[in-house]
Parts: C-alpha cells; sequence; structure tokens
C-alpha cells in the first residue's frame, strides 16, 4: 500500500468518524433535549393540578368509581402521558392507563421522590429530568414528573401521604416527534454531512498531492539510484532534475531533497574514487606479476640447471641444500605471482567466462586421474564418487570402473538427476584443483580425500571432503580473506605453498559461475568444503542431446 493511498485512506476514515460523532452527538442532545422539555411540561402540569385541587386523596376516599376518570379528564390535553395516584410506599393507587394493574402494584419510589425534590427547586433550568418506572412498560424506563400529596389538616405531617405521579411519556418517539426529527433534523444533517465528505474529499486530494508529490518524485529517484547505480544519480544532483514547482521549497520535503542530493554526490565522488583505486590496485597487481613471472621463470630454471649439475660430485651437499631451499621459495614466489595475476584478471569488470554445458561427474574424473599419482605418493585413498562414472584411487595403485551411458536424459543413482551445469572448464578445473591440492597438502598417509558431485533441486553441488586434522573455529570466518593465513600450520586455510590466493581464487570462481563456495570442519573431524552452483535447466539439456 502506498504512502498516498494510506494518507486517503486516513483523511476518509477521519471524516466519516467525524461524521458519525457528530450525528451521533446531535442525536444523543436531541434526546435530551426532547426529555428535559417533556420533564419540564409535566412539572408544570403537575404543578397546576395540585394547585388547583389539593384534595385528590380526599376526592379518591369520596368517590373512588369517579376519580379514575377525573384523572383522565385532566389528561384531556396530554395524550401521550398517563397519571398515577401514588400511596406512600409507591402503591399505584389510581390510574388512567388502559392497562389494568394487579393489586398491590407498586414502582420504585426512588425516582419518585428524586421527581419530588428536582420540582421543589423550582429553577427548572437547574434541575435535571428523572427516569423512573412506567407502569404500563416496567421492562424500560420513561420520562416522570411527581408531587408530594397531603392531607387537608391544620398541621400538616412532614411525611407525604401520597404522591401525584406523571409518565410523560412512554418509551421511543411517537411518530409525531419522528416526523419532527425527520424534518427537522435528519434532511439538513444529511445534507451537511454530504457537503463535509465533499469538503473532506476535496482537501483529502489536495493534501495528498501536496504531500505526497515530492516523496513521489525522491522515491523514484530513489528507485533509479539502485536500478541504474551512481551514473544515473548524477543527474538527480543537477539542478535541472528537478521539478520547477518543487525547486524553491525551504520546507522539510525541499530539505530531504537537498539532503539526498548531497548524499548522493558524496557517494558518487566516494564511488569513483574507489573505482579508481580498485583499477590502479588490479592494473599494479597485474603489472607487477607480469614483470615477476618473467625473471621469476629465469631464476628457476638457473636454479634447476645448477641442481643438476651439483646432483652427481661429492662433497656439495651443503651447497645442494642452499640450493633446495633457493629453488622452493623461488617457485614459491613464482607461484604466488601467478596467483596474483589470475585473481587481478578474474577481478576485471570485462572478465567474461566461456561456458560449456558439462556433466560435473566427468569434470571430477579427470580431475582425479590428475592428482592420482600424488595421492598414491603420499599413501591417501582418493576416491571419486560422481553419479554415472565410479572410480577410486587406493594407496596401492588406480582402479577404474566406467558405467555405459545410454542416450536417455542422463540421471544419477536411484534415478536422480544428474548434476550437469554451465562452467567455464578452465577456471572450474583451477577451483578443484585448488581445493584438491588443499585437501592433500595436509590429509595424513592412510587417509582418505573425497570428492562428489550431486543434483539439489535447481542447484549442483560439489564437494571435496578430507580426514585431516580439521581447521580451527576461529579460522573458519577467515578462510577465503586473500592473503589470509592460518595460524595453525595444519589448517588447510590457504592454498598457493601457505600464500592466502587459492581459496580467494576459488571464492571468486564461484562468484563468477552465480554460486558460492562453504566450508565445514572441526578440529580432529576433517574438511569439506562446497561448491554450489546453478544447475542447468532439463529443457536445455534435452534440447542438447
Amino acid at each position: 500500500m502506498t504512502v498516498r493511498l494510506r494518507i486517503a485512506l486516513t483523511i476518509l476514515l477521519t471524516g466519516l468518524a467525524s461524521a458519525i460523532g457528530v450525528i451521533v452527538t446531535v442525536a444523543v442532545a436531541f434526546e435530551r433535549f426532547d426529555h428535559q422539555s417533556s420533564w419540564v411540561q409535566g412539572n408544570a402540569f403537575l404543578g397546576r393540578v395540585v394547585a388547583m385541587h389539593d384534595d385528590l386523596l380526599e376526592q379518591r376516599e369520596r368517590h373512588p368509581e369517579e376519580f379514575t376518570a377525573f384523572l383522565r379528564s385532566l389528561l384531556l390535553y396530554e395524550p401521550d402521558s398517563q397519571l398515577y395516584l401514588l400511596g406512600p410506599d409507591g402503591r399505584v393507587l389510581a390510574s388512567t392507563g388502559p392497562k389494568p394493574l394487579p393489586p398491590g402494584f407498586k414502582v420504585a419510589l426512588r425516582p419518585v421522590q428524586q421527581a419530588v425534590q428536582a420540582a421543589a427547586r423550582g429553577d427548572p433550568r437547574q434541575a435535571a429530568y428523572v427516569m423512573g418506572d412506567d407502569p404500563e412498560s416496567m421492562a424500560t424506563g420513561a420520562v416522570v414528573a411527581a408531587r408530594a400529596l397531603q392531607p387537608a389538616e391544620i398541621r400538616p405531617s412532614a411525611r407525604a401521604a401520597g404522591y401525584l405521579y406523571l409518565v410523560c411519556r412512554p418509551p421511543g418517539l411517537p411518530r409525531s416527534r419522528l416526523a419532527l426529527l425527520a424534518g427537522s433534523f435528519v434532511s439538513p444533517a444529511l445534507a451537511s454531512v454530504l457537503a463535509v465528505i465533499a469538503l473532506a474529499t476535496a482537501l483529502a486530494v489536495w493534501i495528498i498531492g501536496t504531500v505526497t508529490r515530492p516523496l513521489r518524485s525522491l522515491s523514484d529517484a530513489v528507485a533509479a539510484a539502485a536500478r541504474e547505480g551512481f551514473d544515473s544519480a548524477g543527474a538527480l544532483a543537477a539542478p535541472e532534475a528537478v521539478p520547477r514547482r518543487d525547486a524553491g521549497r525551504d520546507d522539510e520535503f525541499g530539505r530531504l531533497r537537498r539532503g539526498f542530493q548531497a548524499l548522493l554526490a558524496t557517494l558518487r565522488q566516494q564511488w569513483d574514487e574507489l573505482r579508481r583505486l580498485d583499477r590502479f590496485r588490479r592494473e599494479s597487481v597485474s603489472n607487477l606479476s607480469h614483470d615477476l613471472r618473467s625473471p621469476l621463470t629465469a631464476t628457476v630454471a638457473c636454479l634447476e640447471t645448477l641442481e643438476q649439475r651439483w646432483a652427481g660430485p661429492a662433497g656439495r651437499d651443503d651447497e645442494r641444500r642452499l640450493l633446495e631451499v633457493a629453488l622452493r621459495n623461488t617457485r614459491n614466489a613464482a607461484a604466488m605471482v601467478r596467483a596474483l595475476g589470475d585473481l587481478a584478471l578474474l577481478d576485471e569488470p570485462t572478465f567474461r567466462l566461456h561456458p560449456m554445458r558439462l556433466d560435473l561427474a566427468e569434470v571430477l574424473d579427470d580431475i582425479a586421474l590428475r592428482f592420482a599419482e600424488r595421492a598414491t605418493r603420499q599413501g591417501v585413498a582418493l576416491r571419486v564418487e560422481p553419479q554415472g562414472v565410479a572410480l577410486r584411487v587406493e594407496p596401492q595403485g588406480v582402479a577404474l570402473r566406467v558405467e555405459p551411458r545410454g542416450a536417455a536424459p542422463p540421471t544419477g543413482p536411484q534415478g536422480t538427476a544428474a548434476p550437469i551445469a554451465e562452467i567455464d572448464v578452465e577456471l572450474f578445473e583451477r577451483a578443484l584443483a585448488n581445493l584438491l591440492d588443499n585437501a592433500l597438502k595436509f590429509t595424513p598417509a592412510g587417509a582418505a580425500v573425497t570428492l562428489g558431485a550431486r543434483r539439489q533441486g535447481e542447484r549442483v553441488q560439489v564437494t571435496v571432503a578430507d580426514q585431516g586434522a580439521g581447521i580451527p573455529a576461529a579460522d573458519l570466518p577467515h578462510l577465503f580473506d586473500r592473503l589470509y593465513q592460518s595460524r595453525q600450520s595444519v589448517a588447510p586455510a590457504t592454498s598457493d605453498e601457505g600464500r592466502g590466493l587459492g581459496l580467494a581464487i576459488v571464492k571468486r570462481i564461484a562468484e563468477l559461475h552465480r554460486g558460492t563456495v562453504a566450508v565445514r570442519s572441526a578440529p580432529g573431524q576433517g574438511t569439506l568444503v562446497t561448491l554450489d552452483l546453478p544447475a542447468a535447466s532439463r529443457a536445455r539439456i534435452l534440447a542438447a542431446m
């Protein structure tokens, strides 16, 4: 949900809530006003009746049959009200209602007394209406008025001898009042509500446009910078890129836009500087590697020639040992220079792969055959467990068993899909060679190194597992850092003779193939390195067969 829609919904809901609140408030106020006016009229009516007929109790005693008719005659002009004569305990003595009441029927005396006290205050503006019992409908209350009655005595008692009780109106509004309410309030209120909603809608459109227009412009600029990089961000920083209506804004949105433009300009400047430094680093490493490769190669050749000349004569043991150290270090330096050059080449933004669709099991076979002789010399069992080819290198020699492949779509054991992916063969073999070199370097005689490849959904996983000494947990997060060397001499954290570039090259090759590389290891439990690559789609595999 966009900010514009949220603001619109907020304004709409606020307007509706306000309109409903106004309607409810006016309806409640109208009801209270109607109750108050009914009570004022009823109280005044009872005052006139009591003033004109102060012997109501005596009249009932003298003429009980005619008293009810007398009460009804008093209500000739109050057809919606009912008049009752109550005893001092609230028992109904006489009633004008059409519904006969059971003998001894009583109403609650407390509201009657409250109505008497409210009438005694004199000023109806200071007295609130009283809700009491309606003998005709006890389930609901009604506006009531009451006056205390005293017998005709020389010294009247302070206690009331009875009450004249008026139910001003039965529960609910009569049709006449409903018609009055509809005519005087509903129609004008509905028109007012519609006018308020229309005005609120117009204000909402204006507010939404004013608030969200600069936000939308800013969000579009952010999206363009995220989509196209800092090259397009430079256009945003230019003054002509800002809309004319927003160019002179000095509010929060204007300051936000100017701050964002300044931020993008700073980031672009820093990005350009980083790109310049990175380009300088790559060019320097590449040039240095190129310049050092030839003299190191020549030095290695000279040392190898000298080694051959000194191999026969006796008495040159010390010279031969010094020569072996010099030759080993020179070869290490040459390997490191070559690795630096390769890594600089892989880091070039213009570097492109040359992918081919291959079964990775076959690639594992080739790598295993290349390292078979070395594994045999070290007494390490080199095992390959691909899908479709079984190859095993034991310390005694090489055992190779090739299973026939048909023309059907390639599958592995139990019908699993073959690990087919699009790879740059040269680079991928370089990555596997680095991993296998590490594994053999730190695996003792009598242990095993296992290569494997399998397909997991839309991914292909290539694993290199060894039974070496393992890697300490503190070194695992840094294995793929360039020029990182483990403090443990047995940790296969680096290749290229321990100079910290082998696994960095493996990681870069995996990234170029849109894959990842992960290591699981523990001291004394060996190491498992997993290359995770995208698998070739099944449709493209079938089309290529």
